[in-house]
């Protein structure tokens, strides 16, 4: 298995409950009201809810003082849409494995039997239907229906493979999204094909949620799958695919004869050499909300095993040397690239940005199971959006955009919200 409990003993017992994690570093602060970096702990103010505060529940479960998962505990340790910021804010300073700890809790607590009533829709439908939606396995292709693009399902090769994602297969707005990130690249002139009725899910929910072994049978089945279609380049417009895609599955172990790219760094390539061209003033401030799974989420994770020695009894020593996964490597500049790229758009940039962009909370389930929150989160990141001056949110992840979509209807706000695709369309 990927994530064993005991593997993160010394990343528990070395969290000293400073609750660096619950803010962006003071450096990258700018103002009060935009200073939380963990959805949960601003939401809920309680330190428990906090990424320090789940160590604190993984440590106490390894060490038997808790011995059972109480219903309290689960809606902690799952009320949390493992958006990873907790981690970035501790390893400004530090090296403790917050999210890859706080994975490791919650297959330890599903490993052991107990789960959320709500996660038992989203699991049982990703064993009947391979998606987390309850949506019909049969219909996964309808998407594509009338599209002129290889339908690899039905045979044949292709040197890219467009994975769209599950909410893109299902939900009629995001659809249309995919369908037009089609129709791009195949006017760019790019060898793209599809794997219509035979795409599955990516295993993203599975895995964030502590079921591994789902997640394994959908990763190693989508990774046998794409290397038999001979594909060079699979590319995803699903930030949550992608970042799984990215930092997880290479550590499966299984060969991948494939790079995996998000369709944000695709049309930033094709735009910036001149295979689509983008003409059209759309004359608009906008600003850009980094999806968490596309940015510092997307990092290839690096397990460390070793030896670790402390020097004058404070400064740790490792050997071999230890990766850290900071957050600092993620997608960021394509999008913003894009958005440059088009004639009148002026972006504005929120004030937690990058690697410390506040989540919209949509992820790990949230959106499916609890939505008070998920709307919560988004509200708060609307507010951010709407101080920069712009009444246009860009972003690139269809469940950021949908969530963002639900707040902003409930608000009856005047602010718009498009995919970096969507925009890039507009501007052609």
């Amino acid at each position: 298995m990927l994530l064993e409990l005991s593997d993160y003993k010394d990343d528990m017992r070395r969290c000293i409950r400073c609750s660096i994690c619950k803010w962006p570093p003071l450096a990258q602060v700018k103002s009060l009201r935009f200073s939380n970096a963990c959805p949960s702990v601003a939401k809920y103010n309680f330190h428990p809810y906090s990424g320090g505060g789940k160590l604190a529940l993984g440590l106490a479960l390894l060490e038997g003082k808790l011995t059972e998962a109480t219903d309290e505990m689960l809606n902690i340790l799952f009320r949390c849409t493992a958006c990873g910021a907790c981690d970035s804010s501790c390893k400004y300073n530090a090296e403790i494995e917050v999210l890859w700890s706080i994975y490791s809790i919650r297959a330890h607590v599903v490993g052991a039997g107990y789960q959320l009533d709500e996660h038992a829709i989203i699991t049982d439908s990703l064993r009947r239907e391979d998606n987390p939606l309850s949506f019909p396995k049969s219909e996964r292709g309808k998407w594509a229906e009338g599209l002129d693009v290889k339908d690899l399902s039905k045979g044949g090769r292709a040197e890219i493979i467009y994975h769209a994602g599950c909410l893109s297969c299902y939900d009629p707005e995001s659809a249309a999204v995919a369908r037009d990130t089609v129709k791009l690249l195949v006017k760019a002139g790019l060898d793209v094909g599809i794997r219509g009725a035979q795409e599955s899910c990516c295993g993203s929910s599975a895995f964030q949620l502590g079921f591994q072994g789902e997640f394994i049978k959908f990763a190693e089945s989508n990774i046998d799958d794409w290397n038999a279609a001979g594909a060079k380049t699979v590319v995803t417009s699903c930030a949550c695919g992608f970042g799984i895609m990215k930092s997880v599955y290479p550590l499966l172990g299984k060969e991948m004869k494939f790079e995996v790219k998000h369709i944000s760094e695709v049309l930033a390539d094709i735009i910036k050499d001149g295979r689509l061209e983008l003409r059209k003033n759309l004359s608009a401030q906008v600003t850009y909300h980094d999806p968490c799974n596309l940015g510092r989420k997307s990092e290839q994770y690096v397990p460390w095993k070793g030896e670790a020695k402390k020097l004058l009894g404070q400064f740790i020593v490792r050997e071999p040397e230890k990766i850290i996964h900071r957050g600092w490597n993620g997608i960021y500049d394509p999008p913003r690239n894009i958005i440059n790229s088009v004639p009148g758009v002026i972006l504005k940039e929120m004030e937690r940005i990058r690697e410390y962009s506040f989540c919209c909370g949509a992820g790990s389930g949230v959106k499916q199971t609890m939505n008070d929150f998920a709307l919560w989160t988004a509200r708060e990141r609307i507010e951010e959006a709407k101080s920069t001056g712009a009444r246009t949110i860009i972003t690139a992840c269809p469940w950021c955009k949908k969530n963002f979509k639900d707040a902003i209807a409930e608000l009856e706000e005047k602010v718009e919200v498009y995919d970096v695709v969507e925009l890039a369309k507009q501007a052609i």
